[in-house]
């Protein structure tokens, strides 16, 4: 599987579960949780906006990776989505910006600004690039 198969594939499955705006709705309240430091509502957000992400990459998108030679395993960052391992090279796409990765907590007290979709999408594009030969494109 060529790496623009793997990245439609990758844009359509997250789209099954979410449309672009709810997902970019989603991220968009939990900075807003933790501007206002209500736990309560992270609680509740970050859990789903996590899971979301991390189950479609795991277990929607197993037969696109597993095709692609692709293999998938847990995040190391909080706000990673996956590990993404192929021909001994791994990546790890993020829910934020890759200079916040050192930041836990999102929103405008912990600094770490959330991706919206399509920076998502742009960020995966990013890491998946690193585990394909050009030729794979």
């Amino acid at each position: 599987m060529t790496m623009n198969e793997t990245i439609a594939r990758l844009r359509a499955g997250h789209l099954m579960v979410r449309d672009a705006e709810e997902w970019d709705e989603l991220s968009t309240d939990l900075e807003r949780a933790y501007g206002s430091n209500d736990d309560e509502l992270i609680e509740q957000l970050q859990p789903q906006f996590l899971q979301s992400w991390r189950t479609v990459t795991r277990y929607v998108l197993r037969d696109t990776f597993d095709a692609a030679g692709i293999a998938v395993t847990d995040p190391s960052h909080p706000w990673g989505i996956a590990t993404l391992t192929a021909n001994g090279t791994s990546c790890e796409p993020l829910l934020c910006r890759p200079d916040d990765a050192g930041t836990e907590k999102a929103g405008a007290g912990g600094g770490l600004q959330l991706l919206t979709f399509a920076d998502a999408m742009t960020h995966y594009t990013d890491c998946l690039a690193l585990l394909f030969d050009e030729r794979d494109y």
